[in-house]
């Protein structure tokens, strides 16, 4: 019963991972608007994008950590 629950919870808290896919997503998609806007500001833009992009990762890693420890504690 036990290692059903930890089965059950590792699953639910690897649906944070999806959040993570699709800023992901949104960020480099609303990169490439912005250049196609106005590329002259693309190192700028770029330096924000891999910020989000970095924030974006640590949800999904926090997640993914999360549904570790619920296995194997």
């Amino acid at each position: 019963m036990l290692a059903a629950a930890k089965y059950i919870g590792a699953g639910i808290a690897c649906s944070g991972l999806i959040g993570a896919g699709a800023g992901i997503g949104t960020v480099f998609g609303s990169l490439i608007l912005a250049v196609a806007r106005n590329p002259q500001l693309r190192p700028q833009l770029f330096t924000y994008a891999i910020l989000g992009f970095a924030l974006a990762e640590a949800t999904g890693l926090f997640a993914l950590m999360m549904a570790f420890l619920l296995l194997y504690s």
